[in-house]
């Protein structure tokens, strides 16, 4: 593994993030097909927590790995990491250990909402362009 972004070259990093990210993204997009398969819940949560954890896992290779959990644990960001990662346990605990399928699907919701929070802290500003956009709505 990689603990220094300086040991690879900067178009290794590059190429190296687009093949997780797009291999992340092709995941969450055959779990979404599989879904519909009679037994397809537990392919679904499988292929849409692996695609999850492929695409965070990606931006390793833009910052480093040491880089990328400093940021990932950081005050902005920290209550959207750990909800995103109990979110990936708990998906895959529902589905295999629990059997419960309908709790399978909003952990799988709730891994895509603290995905969705988590990338916006990086954005300045997205979160609270979001927040005023939900307030207005509901207002």
């Amino acid at each position: 593994m990689v603990f220094n972004n300086s040991s690879l070259s900067f178009g290794t990093r590059v190429k190296w993030f687009a093949i997780c990210f797009v291999g992340g993204i092709v995941c969450s997009i055959l779990g979404t097909a599989l879904l519909w398969l009679p037994s397809g819940l537990k392919l679904f949560a499988v292929f849409y927590t692996l695609g999850n954890v492929a695409a965070l896992a990606s931006t390793c290779f833009l910052v480093g790995p040491i880089k990328q959990m400093k940021k990932m644990f950081e005050t902005t960001r920290l209550i959207a990491t750990l909800v995103m990662l109990f979110s990936f346990i708990a998906t895959l605990c529902a589905v295999f250990w629990w059997g419960k399928k309908g709790l399978a699907v909003l952990f799988c919701i709730l891994q895509f909402l603290a995905m969705t929070w988590y990338s916006l802290s990086y954005i300045p500003y997205a979160r609270d362009a979001v927040m005023k956009c939900f307030t207005s709505c509901l207002s």
